[in-house]
């Protein structure tokens, strides 16, 4: 076996007044906030899993805020990027699902009663997520009103333009003149060449919410596989409640117009 040496081929191996690649991450914080409150050995999946889809969701928040202001001050092409990189690591959170349904019913019961009345539903940043792209509904900030800085944070989305209202803002000031959204998006699809810009603009659209359906989708199916037609932790009617957040569209007029092309 042949023995590598970093030292000889130039790598940096002394770090006592350097910045290391733990120190740069604050690896300690990260790797040592998993605390079991069971030995079930399938804990472990459960946490991690759940704590690595908020860090995307954190990056989601950033990419979807970052993606408003710049469609706010006419920088399209940023927002395309930024709106396609929202997609991707939605695509990166649908495959998390995969590795959690490695977990078993009989796996799951062993810690269940460890989570208390604990559950995704309670995720601030992912109602966050729903307020930017448009789903507002308020009944739901009854659910962090035990943190008053979430639901102020919350509180605070709630008072800008959805991501949506900037994107029809935008269409209204350089699309077709019409009596609605829908008939502008319309236009535009009819007129493509025309209206190049917001025809890419609607297609990042379209593209994040299929890739977020797929994740919700995928959420309902790996729910019913580990605990079938039980309620949630939080509450909740567990998968009847996931299915009917199958029917939520964020963007209806950019789906609708699709039976008129």
């Amino acid at each position: 076996m042949t023995s590598y040496d970093p030292a000889q081929d130039g790598a940096h191996t002394s770090f006592a007044n350097d910045m290391s690649y733990g120190a740069y991450l604050h690896l300690d914080t990260i790797l040592n906030a998993q605390f079991q409150l069971s030995d079930a050995h399938d804990e472990m999946l459960f946490i991690i899993q759940h704590q690595t889809s908020e860090l995307w969701l954190k990056l989601v928040v950033h990419e979807l805020n970052s993606a408003r202001r710049a469609m706010e001050t006419d920088q399209i092409e940023q927002t395309f990027k930024m709106l396609t990189r929202v997609g991707r690591i939605f695509e990166q959170l649908n495959n998390a699902w995969d590795v959690l349904r490695t977990m078993t019913p009989n796996e799951y019961t062993r810690f269940r009663k460890s989570l208390g009345k604990s559950s995704g539903f309670q995720s601030a940043q992912y109602r966050e997520v729903e307020f930017i792209l448009g789903n507002r509904n308020l009944n739901m900030l009854a659910v962090h009103s035990h943190d008053p800085t979430l639901k102020r944070r919350l509180i605070m989305e709630l008072e800008r333009p959805s991501l949506y209202s900037v994107a029809c803002t935008l269409l209204e000031n350089t699309g077709p003149q019409c009596a609605t959204h829908k008939d502008a998006w319309l236009e535009v699809y009819r007129a493509p060449d025309r209206y190049w810009t917001l025809y890419q603009l609607a297609e990042k659209l379209v593209d994040l919410e299929d890739y977020l359906r797929r994740w919700r989708f995928n959420h309902v199916t790996t729910v019913t596989r580990i605990i079938g037609q039980k309620r949630g932790t939080g509450g909740t009617s567990g998968t009847a409640y996931l299915k009917k957040m199958l029917e939520v569209v964020l963007f209806p007029d950019l789906w609708d117009i699709r039976t008129d092309l």
